[in-house]
C-alpha cells in the first residue's frame, strides 16, 4: 500500500508540474491583461499601487515555469535535494499569492473611492480633440461601456467643454450604436447611454480584480497540492532503502 502511494504520489506530481507550465502562460496573460486594461481606464484611477498584484502574479507566473522544470527533474530523478528545494520554492510563491490576494482584496476596497475622487476632474479636462489624452479616454469609457457622463449624459451640461461649445450636446460617444443618426443632442435624450459612467467604471476596475484575486486562488491550491505530493515522496524517499524508480521500476539496495 505504502509503495503504491508512493508511486501515485510522484505521478501527480509530474502532472501537477505540467499544470504549473500552463499555469504560467495563465498567470503572465491575467497580468498582462490587468496592465492592458488599466491603461484604458488609467485616466479614471491614479493609484498606481493596483497595479502591484499584477506585477507579483506575472512574476509568480515565470518563477512557475522554473518551478515546474525543477519539480519534474527532481521527480523523475528522485532527488531529495531537489525535492527539497521544489518544496521550498513551492512554500514562498504560495505565501506570494496569498499576499496577491490580500492586496488584491484591499485595493478592490480602494477602487471606489479613487475613482469617485477622480472622474469628476476627468471629464472637466474634456475638449473633444482626439489628441488630447483624457478626451481619448472618456470616449473610449462611453464608447465600451455603454455609458454617459458621471451619473448620466446630463452631467455633461456642467462641464467646460459643454459651455464652451454651446451645442447643448454630448459627445458623440454617447450615442447609442444603432441610431446612425445621433449627434448627441440633449434634446433628444432617446438616443444617449443612459446610464452614468462612474458605477460602471467601478464596477470593471472591481471585476478586474476579482480575476486576479480568484486567479491566485485556484493557483495556490493547486501548489499546497504540489507540497503535499512532494513532501510524501520526500520523506518516503528519506526512510525507505527499497525506493521504487519512476522511470526503471527498479529498487535502491
Amino acid at each position: 500500500m505504502g509503495q503504491c502511494g508512493i508511486t501515485s504520489s510522484k505521478t501527480v506530481l509530474v502532472f501537477l508540474n505540467l499544470i504549473f507550465w500552463a499555469a504560467a502562460g495563465i498567470l503572465c496573460y491575467v497580468g498582462a491583461y490587468v496592465f492592458i486594461t488599466y491603461d484604458d481606464y488609467d485616466h479614471f484611477f491614479e493609484d498606481v499601487y493596483t497595479l502591484i498584484p499584477a506585477v507579483i502574479i506575472i512574476a509568480v507566473g515565470a518563477l512557475l515555469f522554473i518551478i515546474g522544470l525543477i519539480g519534474c527533474c527532481a521527480t523523475i530523478r528522485e532527488s531529495r535535494c531537489g525535492l527539497a528545494t521544489f518544496v521550498i520554492i513551492l512554500l514562498l510563491v504560495f505565501m506570494t499569492e496569498v499576499a496577491v490576494v490580500v492586496l488584491g482584496y484591499i485595493y478592490r476596497a480602494k477602487v471606489e473611492d479613487e475613482v469617485n475622487d477622480s472622474i469628476k476632474e476627468v471629464y472637466d479636462k474634456y475638449n473633444g480633440t482626439n489628441s488630447d489624452a483624457p478626451s481619448r479616454a472618456i470616449d473610449y469609457v462611453q464608447r465600451q461601456l455603454q455609458c454617459c457622463g458621471i451619473h448620466n449624459y446630463s452631467d455633461w451640461k456642467d462641464t467646460r467643454w459643454f459651455q464652451e461649445s454651446k451645442n447643448n450636446s454630448a459627445p458623440i460617444s454617447c450615442c447609442k450604436p444603432n441610431i446612425g443618426s445621433c449627434t448627441g443632442s440633449l434634446t433628444r435624450p432617446e438616443d444617449l447611454f443612459q446610464e452614468g459612467c462612474e458605477a460602471l467604471v467601478v464596477k470593471k476596475l472591481k471585476e478586474i480584480m476579482m480575476y486576479v484575486i480568484w486567479t491566485a486562488l485556484t493557483f495556490a491550491a493547486i501548489q499546497m497540492l504540489g507540497m503535499l505530493c512532494a513532501c510524501v515522496v520526500l520523506c518516503r524517499r528519506t526512510r525507505d532503502t527499497a525506493y521504487e524508480l519512476l522511470i526503471t521500476g527498479g529498487t535502491y539496495a
